[in-house]
């Protein structure tokens, strides 16, 4: 019966096939627009103005006032990472991947946070490192550091949350790398990891161009036309990119401090001990934004109850864990790398979380 019924079906045209594959491409160009930050942005003050209308003005003033106090760090943080790119910095980074394998890890850990790049353009990078077979243990200190801090995020976590968040996060991406780095050579020598890299038909991140480690560092970039063109596409670029997740991020911290009970945060993440600790780390893989948006979120938190170990421990395992992150340890090595990576992370954050906790 199956093959009488495919006998007789209509044989569809190009041209049909053709209209239905242009449907399906306008129905997802039109989902990534509904889904994207700036339409966010415009929805979330829109609702509340049709459904809560009394809260429309107050949501509107703690986003703005947050934004506000936020915006000097924002010009700095723009500047910062205008000039790192243009003037090449980030090829200091490979240096820490030569030597002995102690200082490799020790140099990775310390590095991993010093260039402003996103995940996926650490991928040609990495994967050109495991297959001149530059240690794992010193690329995982690199990978597990380098997407919690960077200068910019220094100086956003600072003006959210104050110094001393901001310290213990840059202190804490260079331990979860120490921690990582020496924890995988311990596995390797016991032979565990042998061949991590994944096999690759194509490396790299089809948007983020080649890797940033490449070239000479031209400090004094504005003697060439061509670095000066790209330092005001950086400043334009990471500008819009800043105030559009900084806006989101404190839009959803005024809907967070409006509407979710302090009593339900304070009772899964707050108060003393090590459970809510616990919950901070599990919790952030979930609900993390990015290292731009996230302190703000932890802002809201923390003043629904949120514990600072809590706090710290979300943001540490929410950063490991985003999906830039993860995709980027995915698209390269094999799951037994890619499940240490996750425990590495979370089970970091969670012994780094009670620390913070018993010295702020």
């Amino acid at each position: 019966m199956p093959s009488q019924l495919a006998t007789q079906a209509t044989p569809v045209s190009p041209a049909m096939t053709e209209l239905v594959l242009k449907g399906f491409e306008g129905i997802r160009r039109g989902a990534d627009k509904v889904h994207s930050v700036w339409s966010l942005i415009l929805a979330i003050p829109l609702v509340v103005a049709v459904l809560d209308p009394q809260q429309f003005y107050s949501i509107i003033t703690i986003a703005l006032q947050a934004l506000g106090s936020t915006l000097p760090y924002i010009v700095i943080a723009v500047v910062l990472v205008a000039y790192l790119k243009t003037t090449g910095a980030e090829t200091l980074v490979g240096k820490a991947f030569e030597g002995r394998e102690t200082r490799m890890i020790v140099l990775a850990a310390l590095f991993g946070g010093l260039a402003p790049f996103c995940s996926c353009e650490v991928i040609p990078f990495i994967s050109g490192l495991l297959a001149v077979g530059a240690p794992l243990s010193a690329v995982m200190a690199f990978w597990l550091s380098s997407p919690l801090i960077d200068p910019p995020t220094v100086l956003i976590t600072a003006g959210a949350l104050g110094w001393d968040f901001a310290i213990g996060k840059t202190i804490a991406a260079v331990l979860l790398g120490l921690i990582g780095g020496f924890g995988v050579r311990l596995l390797v020598q016991q032979g565990v990891f042998t061949a991590p890299l994944r096999d690759r038909d194509s490396g790299g991140c089809c948007s983020c161009g080649p890797s940033p480690f490449e070239g000479e560092v031209q400090w004094r970039f504005w003697q060439e036309p061509e670095r000066i063109k790209t330092f005001r596409s950086e400043l334009v670029t990471n500008g819009v990119f800043l105030v559009k997740w900084l806006t989101l991020a404190y839009l959803l911290e005024a809907l967070l401090i409006t509407y979710v009970p302090a009593e339900m945060i304070g009772g899964m993440v707050g108060g003393e001990g090590f459970f809510p600790i616990v919950v901070g780390a599990l919790v952030g893989a979930p609900a993390y934004l990015n290292g731009y948006a996230a302190p703000a979120l932890v802002n809201g938190l923390m003043e629904q109850g949120m514990s600072a170990g809590a706090a710290m421990a979300f943001m540490i395992a929410g950063a490991v864990s985003c999906i830039p992150a993860m995709a980027a340890v995915w698209s390269l090595v094999k799951k037994p790398v890619f499940l240490a990576y996750v425990a590495f992370g979370i089970g970091g954050a969670i012994i780094i979380g009670a620390a913070f906790a018993l010295v702020v």
